[in-house]
């Protein structure tokens, strides 16, 4: 066997290995929110804490990425995946073993922490082993088809474990598969780093962690605070100081986590911004769906997984338009193409969520998913093209905080969108009821939205306990409605910068050739 074909067989076994490592953080993203209705009714909790399931692991994830991608390059980028590995494991296994939701939560944000070292070494083993042209594009168009089929998957693995199986199982089968992932990372991959990486940056670490969980914790106890609460008020206040000093402490910083200079770059900013809208207006809906189809139609969760299938399977569709689209078109075009898709699908979906048509929604659906698949692989590309390649950990730490960071906001944002439109339709429904107050109350709200349905109405018998039921459900659909209508509308939004942003690049560029041709020509 020739030394190339080892080396190409070598490089095959790596993708595989560093992409199946993404693939399953996706999974498990994804796959919980199937579950959470399961999970509400086994701890009788709230929609707050159903947030948390999400937002713990989010907050972790996004607050260790830039931290975890400097590490990355300065340990060893194999050191940093079986580490993560060895995270992941043990906090699956709490996640599973948890005997209350505040224990799922704290064991959730340890699993966000070795997510973020997984994902960060992962795709830093990838960009550092493809440095060519034509073998970089296959090999992030593999990365893009396992995250595509890990994503289709999630929801009807989730549904399955979660009604036949119990949700623990959806934790505790993440073990062997680490246990496999670290014995393939140990056998086949080579150790990579920066030889330059300077000393980690603690500081700006602790203070975006901090910045960002005071930010979603605001968000989300803002629906039981309220908005004018000084407790909201004091968070959102002390998330922005935050923020202002992490920008000072890295401008002042030889070696920081994030090279704030790149964000002069209109092609970087427009490459970041295409990032976050697809992450805050697409993936987000892998958390509320499932809640949707499970209240709006009453669907079991494997039902609920199954109804998923036409988002799931248009994004894994959507990367081969991308990849064809992408042959024709310049890659900004690409973008403003793939987030005004998402708009109109997301604004078609919250047309039809009103309407007890699923055939409608899964047409809504399917115009989502064509949109975040064109987008999946195209904006970590846009993004990992910016940088030199010795700074590909930050790089991957830039664009994978950027997701996640727009996921859990995002989380927060359409939450809050969503529990006060509920809100208001019960009361907009109340005046039909006799005696409404001691049936639609704080509690009943808070299950409904958590998906808990049959808890919330489980003292509703007979007729008026069917048309409580009944509005309950044209209450959440509602709520749905004006999230999906925020999200498609901010979806245009970015779509709209994105185009602008590439213009100014675009012209940025020629006045520099310009001055370049004007300098060589008057020597």
């Amino acid at each position: 066997m020739s030394n190339t074909t080892e080396k190409s067989q070598s490089a095959r076994f790596v993708l595989f290995t560093a992409s199946a490592t993404c693939a399953l953080i996706t999974l498990d993203t994804n796959v919980v929110a199937v579950a959470l209705p399961s999970i509400a009714r086994d701890f009788h909790a709230g929609f707050a804490d159903v947030e948390w399931v999400v937002s713990a692991y989010m907050v972790a994830f996004a607050a260790c990425l830039l931290p975890a991608g400097a590490l990355a390059d300065r340990i060893g980028r194999k050191t940093m995946l079986i580490a993560g590995l060895a995270v992941f494991f043990l906090a699956s296994l709490g996640c599973g073993l948890a005997p209350s939701a505040l224990a799922l939560n704290v064991a959730r944000a340890a699993k966000g922490v070795g997510a973020a070292m997984l994902l960060t070494s992962a795709l830093a083993i990838i960009a550092n082993t493809f440095h060519e042209g034509a073998a970089r594009a296959r090999a992030w168009a593999v990365w893009g088809t396992c995250m595509g089929v890990s994503t289709t998957i999630a929801p009807l693995v989730g549904g399955v474990i979660a009604q036949w199986a119990g949700w623990r199982w959806i934790f505790l089968m993440n073990l062997p598969i680490c246990a496999v992932l670290a014995a393939c990372a140990w056998r086949g991959m080579r150790e990579s780093r920066n030889p330059h990486a300077g000393p980690l940056d603690l500081a700006g670490s602790a203070l975006f962690a901090g910045a960002l969980a005071l930010g979603i914790w605001a968000l989300i106890d803002a629906q039981a605070d309220g908005w004018a609460n000084w407790r909201t008020e004091a968070r959102l206040a002390t998330c922005a100081v935050l923020l202002a000093i992490f920008v000072h402490v890295q401008r002042s910083r030889a070696h920081a986590m994030i090279d704030l200079a790149l964000f002069r770059q209109p092609r970087f900013v427009a490459a970041v911004l295409a990032m976050f809208g697809y992450a805050a207006c697409a993936q987000v809906m892998m958390t509320f769906l499932p809640l949707y189809l499970q209240n709006a139609f009453g669907l079991p969760p494997v039902r609920a997984g199954i109804g998923m299938l036409p988002f799931a399977i248009a994004m894994v569709v959507g990367p081969h338009i991308g990849a064809s689209l992408g042959k024709r078109v310049p890659s900004v075009a690409l973008l403003t193409l793939g987030l005004a898709t998402i708009g109109a699908g997301n604004l078609l979906t919250a047309l039809f969520a009103g309407m007890s048509s699923y055939a409608l929604i899964a047409l809504g659906m399917i115009v989502t998913g064509l949109g975040a698949g064109v987008l999946n692989g195209d904006t970590q590309k846009a993004i990992m093209a910016c940088v030199p390649a010795n700074r590909t950990g930050m790089a991957s730490g830039i664009s994978t905080t950027t997701r996640f960071t727009a996921i859990v906001t995002s989380v927060g944002v359409l939450g809050a969108v969503l529990a006060t439109r509920t809100h208001a339709a019960l009361d907009a429904h109340a005046s039909s009821l006799g005696d409404p107050g001691s049936v639609l109350d704080a509690i009943f709200l808070s299950r409904l939205l958590a998906g808990d349905l049959a808890h919330a109405g489980e003292n509703l018998n007979g007729p008026a306990g069917a048309v409580i039921v009944r509005i309950a459900r044209a209450s959440f659909a509602s709520g749905f409605a004006a999230s999906l209508a925020v999200a498609g509308v901010c979806a245009l939004i970015v779509a709209a910068a994105v185009w602008l942003l590439a213009g100014r690049a675009q012209t940025e560029g020629n006045s520099t050739a310009g001055g370049k041709a004007g300098s060589a020509l008057a020597e």
